[in-house]
């Protein structure tokens, strides 16, 4: 967001606009700009409303695999996709919650560099933040609840481990970030957890080809993480936050990175190979030249300060890594739809 001037001063966006641009780009919003806005878009941006997509994707996964099962319920998936975004924006919202109170999102934090922290901004207050987490969870909650009633004890299990992941994630007196298991709980959570959790709420039973199924797309949010705590990794180290890059040492971290990046397209390769996916899955391979873009961003040390005109800053090997899932997830969406369309040639 940028102040307005000139003509569109005597015209700002609409509140429509203003809410779907939270969405959407990537984004250094201005303070005094924000605080000017209504309610709603105060909350999608400072929810971080622009990475949610990631359980857009995850949902629209889930359904389609059920679609190609010949078990999709049109009422069951609008409630799995609208409790994964839901679910998605209490996580970012509890994480600033505590980051801040525990004194992690200092002036100089690269949290509140790249976009307005909604606490230490003075965005939102304390008591309007946790009014809007306690929403959403009446939300998850009735969700939940209907889920229980229609699928019995698989709704139960699945909504127990994904309350103990987010609160054990940055809530728990020792959070899983700090001691190098937030990346993993990522890609449980956006993988087997959300995907294959959220097939077995749309179709009423587990299944193993869902949950193998989530695994490139659960790699791909893991790249995400490891990218952006890779970029904070000295910060993170001066204050005692044990991320996965910051044990294993940034070089490390990066290798790392381009083995998680490479094992997306190589699980899908086997996964297709074997049945599982259908071989109109093997769009994603249109997603290679950004994925070769990331690997290469990783392979070098990031530059000391941000190139000219680049949006995002500190973070670097995050918005490779995030431009790429991003691709890589719809277009994993896409070859399992006409895959579900075409069910006379699965693979």
């Amino acid at each position: 967001m940028r102040p307005y001037t000139g003509a569109a001063a005597q015209h700002p966006p609409n509140r429509i606009t203003l809410w779907t641009g939270a969405f959407t780009g990537f984004y250094r919003p201005d303070t005094d700009q924000l605080r000017q806005l209504d309610p709603t878009a105060k909350f999608l941006y400072s929810a971080r409303s622009v990475i949610l997509v990631i359980s857009v994707q995850a949902a629209l996964i889930a359904g389609l695999l059920a679609l190609r099962a010949e078990a999709f319920h049109l009422l069951r998936f609008l409630l799995v996709l609208v409790g994964f975004v839901a679910l998605h924006m209490i996580s970012n919202l509890s994480n600033d919650y505590f980051g801040f109170k525990r004194g992690h999102d200092t002036p100089d934090s690269p949290r509140r560099r790249y976009t307005v922290h909604p606490l230490a901004s003075g965005v939102l207050e304390n008591r309007t933040l946790i009014t809007g987490v306690l929403i959403l969870a009446a939300l998850v909650g009735g969700i939940l609840a209907f889920f229980i009633v229609v699928t019995g004890w698989t709704a139960v299990g699945c909504g127990a481990v994904g309350l103990a992941l987010l609160y054990w994630y940055d809530a728990a007196p020792v959070p899983l970030k700090a001691i190098g298991l937030g990346e993993t709980a990522s890609f449980v959570v956006w993988g087997p957890l959300m995907v294959g959790g959220g097939y077995a709420m749309i179709t009423g039973h587990l299944g193993w080809p869902p949950i193998l199924a989530s695994v490139p797309y659960g790699l791909g949010v893991m790249s995400i993480l490891v990218g952006k705590h890779t970029d904070q990794l000295e910060f993170d180290r001066r204050h005692g936050n044990g991320t996965l890059p910051a044990i294993l040492g940034e070089e490390t971290a990066r290798r790392f990175n381009q083995g998680v990046i490479a094992a997306m397209y190589l699980g899908t390769a086997s996964l297709i190979a074997t049945g599982v996916l259908s071989i109109w899955v093997g769009f994603v391979a249109l997603a290679l030249p950004l994925g070769f873009r990331a690997v290469s961003v990783l392979g070098n040390a990031r530059p000391t300060e941000a190139p000219a005109g680049y949006v995002g800053w500190p973070l670097w090997y995050h918005r490779a890594c995030l431009v790429h899932n991003r691709a890589f997830g719809w277009l994993y969406i896409l070859g399992l739809a006409v895959g579900a369309v075409l069910p006379a040639i699965k693979g």
